[in-house]
């Protein structure tokens, strides 16, 4: 199958700046009609998920009395993104994205309404929890690249960035609303009813996906529904593309060393600084506000730049490494917003660069690889620095995480030079830029002798 742009013989010229000179401001992508009708059923979906999420781990604490029981159901959801995730990229790439996510809204719908059934009823048991669990994780390898992908759809790739930042926005808002709102559905009326408000979100988004204009929409080739092999040529696609692997790769360290905040942010609350839950809950409310905040600010931006993408994760590192030490809780926690906002730069740089840089036809193949080593990262750095938190003190598992990210960001701004052909220039003497990638010079031919 053509890749569109002859990439399959040699890897294409990259340079660290892809810059769009297109104008964009904060929210230039809702004047896309069909974004809009996107955005708004996603804000309400993301948010019956989070409801859901707070609910469900708060019912099986209550029904078990174990924490070991919550830490089962997040690996119900996790497993298969790991098992499966690259999967769900080939079936993204083989189907019309929109008709894809009528089927995946709907089926995420129906578990939530088959959660609400059991709890409402008074027949709700653990399993009961973990098969929903583990039936939203599945749909959820589908649905995770091919919403990431028909986002390019909506909006083109002028708007792709600016749709990508505020899609990150749009979830990082859901995560401050929907804990807030499942805690007073919870007290007020019981779980249950927070569980049927999550089926019946998924409303929102199916009904958005019937009024867009399909004509309006940007869609590209798709991979052959029988072809053999497609896992294969995107994984082959990925490795011949220094722009697309280096990023995933830096991304894969970040989801695994960097962004294990439930263990840490719980430890300083209960170990460190002594506060409880009450505590705990407001450093995660502040990491989300931080987090709005990137995502905000990234959509003002009108670049996607591998450099930054460099940059912010090695700032991301070494702000890791400087919050471990801070000893006031409260300057700990006026750090996390930086934390937060930086943490989400370096997420939704990642992602809009992948996606500008990879081929309509195997985008969803890309990115399910995308989504499938950062989340992936997580079951195994979650133990790793857990057990660093219990053997050494949690600043020091902190503070190994953002030293491992740092290095993570050097190594791949490094090979990332390297294969856009530059080299690290250091120069000292006063007014002068001291540090700068520059063109590598060519080596020159000798002439033949006469």
């Amino acid at each position: 199958m053509s890749t569109g742009s002859g990439a399959d013989s040699a890897p294409a010229p990259i340079t660290l700046d892809k810059t769009a000179h297109h104008k964009t401001s904060m929210f230039s992508s809702l004047k896309i009609r069909n974004y809009r009708l996107f955005a708004a059923g996603a804000v309400v979906s993301n948010t019956g998920t989070w409801m859901a999420r707070i609910t469900q781990d708060w019912l099986v604490l209550s029904l078990t009395g174990s924490s070991a029981a919550v830490g089962v159901t997040t690996a119900m959801q996790f497993l298969p993104m790991l098992l499966f995730g690259l999967y769900g990229g080939v079936i993204a790439d083989r189907f019309a994205k929109r008709n894809l996510l009528f089927v995946t809204q709907g089926a995420m719908g129906l578990g939530g309404l088959f959660l609400a059934a059991m709890t409402l009823s008074g027949h709700v048991e653990v399993w009961h929890v973990y098969v929903t669990a583990f039936f939203t994780g599945l749909v959820t390898v589908v649905d995770n690249p091919t919403r990431q992908s028909f986002v390019s759809e909506l909006v083109g790739p002028d708007q792709l960035r600016n749709a990508v930042s505020l899609n990150s926005a749009n979830f990082q808002s859901a995560r401050l609303v929907g804990p807030a709102v499942a805690g007073l559905v919870t007290a007020a009326v019981g779980p249950g009813w927070a569980f049927l408000a999550n089926g019946l979100s998924f409303l929102a988004p199916i009904t958005g996906l019937l009024l867009m204009r399909a004509g309006e929409l940007t869609r590209g080739p798709l991979a052959p529904r029988r072809g053999k092999g497609q896992l294969r040529e995107g994984l082959n696609y990925v490795s011949r593309h220094p722009e697309l692997i280096w990023p995933i790769v830096l991304i894969g360290f970040i989801g695994t060393f960097g962004f294990n905040f439930p263990i840490w942010l719980s430890a300083y609350a209960d170990d460190v600084f002594h506060g409880g839950s009450g505590m705990y809950a407001a450093f995660t409310t502040l990491m989300a506000a931080g987090s709005l905040i990137g995502a905000l600010l990234a959509a003002r931006r009108r670049s996607s730049r591998l450099r930054m993408l460099a940059g912010a994760a090695g700032l991301f590192g070494v702000l890791l490494v400087a919050v471990a030490a801070v000893p006031s809780a409260y300057v700990f926690a006026a750090l996390l917003v930086p934390v937060g906002a930086v943490g989400l730069t370096v997420n939704v740089t990642a992602n809009s660069s992948v996606q500008m840089a990879t081929d309509p036809e195997m985008r969803g193949r890309v990115m399910s690889l995308f989504m499938m080593v950062f989340v992936g990262g997580t079951p195994m750095g979650g133990p790793l620095f857990g057990w660093l938190a219990d053997a050494y003190g949690v600043r020091v598992s902190f503070a190994v995480g953002g030293l491992v990210v740092a290095l993570a960001s050097v190594g791949v701004g490094l090979m990332l030079a390297r294969a856009a052909n530059l080299r690290l220039k250091v120069d000292l003497r006063r007014g002068r830029q001291h540090v700068a990638f520059v063109a590598r010079e060519r080596k020159r031919e000798l002439a033949p002798a006469a």
